[in-house]
């Protein structure tokens, strides 16, 4: 267990990762120290060779509320846009670009930042009775930490359109039709659920299910061309050439190449 000043814990139950935003006062809304906190939680399940699958929750009523409005509305424009924009992008990139499969369990609403942290992950389980929207316009700010851009990949321009310009909140079922989420299950059952599917998602081959996931994302536009050098690294690295030259640089003699 990792818990970063309270407000992010991270946990393993067996192949499954676990990370839980802890402020259901607040409905999990993201301030700064929490965005921190996320960060650390997913560096530590990224580095943990033993999980295969991570999950995404929120501790209480709600899956995340976005960003709290009293977090960023003093601060200065150039705070803002630094600050609190391009580091949430950071940390939500953090998050999509994870080596492992990772589930957005929603228990609870997921709005704004909340939705576009769903929007992160590769799957999301959605209870019924939850609702998920873009809701920044209503309060004249813009999708920042890629609403518009993510989101549209993911979900399809115009089921975002429909949140972002004409002020939508979908229902789970509804959500499900449009392809925001991927499983709706009765109130409740997304822990469950979603365990379930990382267990079957854990049974596969880890190597083929991580290489997998990047090629997606590159089809996606969610990697780019550093993601070719990272396979073909991967690859390489598995390799007796690897090994030979590797050897070959430590005892300073002409490496004897096998291509094995």
């Amino acid at each position: 267990r990792l818990s970063s000043n309270g407000l992010v814990l991270y946990e393993k139950d067996g192949a499954i990762g676990i990370v839980t935003l802890r402020r259901p006062e607040k409905f999990n809304a993201l301030d700064i120290p929490m965005l921190r906190a996320l960060e650390t939680a997913l560096d530590a399940a990224e580095l943990a060779t033993d999980v295969r699958v991570v999950l995404v929750r929120g501790e209480g009523k709600g899956f995340c509320a976005g960003g709290d409005i009293e977090a960023w509305a003093a601060m200065a424009a150039a705070d803002f846009q630094h600050q609190w924009v391009r580091y949430g992008h950071r940390v939500f990139d953090r998050l999509a670009r994870l080596r492992q499969p990772t589930v957005a369990v929603l228990s609870g609403h997921a709005l704004g930042g909340g939705l576009e942290l769903a929007a992160a992950c590769d799957l999301r389980v959605a209870e019924r009775q939850i609702k998920l929207g873009f809701p920044e316009t209503s309060i004249g700010v813009v999708p920042g930490w890629s609403g518009t851009q993510r989101a549209v990949r993911r979900f399809g321009t115009q089921a975002v359109r429909c949140m972002v310009l004409g002020g939508e909140v979908f229902a789970a079922p509804e959500a499900l039709t449009l392809g925001i989420v991927d499983r709706v299950v009765e109130t409740g059952a997304a822990l469950e659920e979603s365990k379930a599917w990382a267990q079957k998602i854990a049974a596969r081959g880890p190597l083929a299910v991580e290489a997998t996931k990047l090629m997606i994302a590159v089809a996606e536009g969610e990697e780019g061309a550093s993601s070719t050098e990272a396979l073909a690294s991967g690859f390489i690295a598995l390799t007796g050439d690897l090994k030979a030259g590797a050897e070959a640089f430590r005892t300073k003699r002409t490496p004897e190449f096998s291509r094995s």
